[in-house]
């Protein structure tokens, strides 16, 4: 028997961040799944970003690893630059006085609670199959990078894992690598 999966597939990834349009919160939300998803965030990683952490300009995150790990600085993609500029057009007109990047309707920073019941919701309006949460998208992350044929030193690095054992769960199920065997 095997136990239930703990990660989304990229399709599954895709209907969970178009689940946010025409949400009352849509730009923020929508960069914040993509951003958990493509830098591999934790829940608290992504509540606790800061707006000097996000560079526009130079086209990078720096991101601030929690639980030990190595933080590191990711280059941000074209539709991720495209969904910070729609978020913070937005956020600049709450007026909140904090650094904090996304914030809640409250003005204050994104809790984990309410981006637990987003993701949640979103889930279950897109359909998915299972029940979604925060951490299912930075496994989704690791197993999108170990299908693109990333390194396990690299997936490592690019999670800030300190130890490869957490990391060669995206590699060693992947069965993309097994196929140049019994040509």
């Amino acid at each position: 028997m095997m136990s239930e999966r703990k990660h989304l597939v990229s399709a599954e990834v895709d209907r969970l961040i178009d689940a946010t349009k025409g949400g009352r919160n849509a730009a923020r939300d929508r960069c914040f799944l993509l951003l958990m998803f493509r830098h591999g965030l934790r829940v608290t990683e992504a509540c606790a970003l800061q707006l000097s952490q996000v560079d526009i300009e130079s086209r990078v995150l720096h991101v601030s690893r929690l639980k030990k790990g190595l933080s590191t600085t990711h280059p941000l993609r074209p539709d991720e630059i495209k969904a910070i500029k729609a978020w913070l057009k937005i956020r600049t007109k709450i007026k909140a006085d904090t650094d904090d990047f996304f914030l809640s309707n409250r003005r204050g920073a994104l809790s984990r609670k309410t981006a637990w019941l987003a993701i949640r919701n979103y889930g279950e309006q897109a359909g998915l199959s299972l029940p979604a949460h925060p951490h299912m998208l930075r496994h989704a992350c690791g197993f999108a990078l170990a299908d693109q044929g990333a390194d396990t030193r690299l997936i490592q690095d690019y999670l800030g894992h300190r130890n490869i054992q957490h990391t060669v769960i995206y590699t060693a199920s992947n069965p993309a690598r097994f196929e140049k065997l019994w040509r």
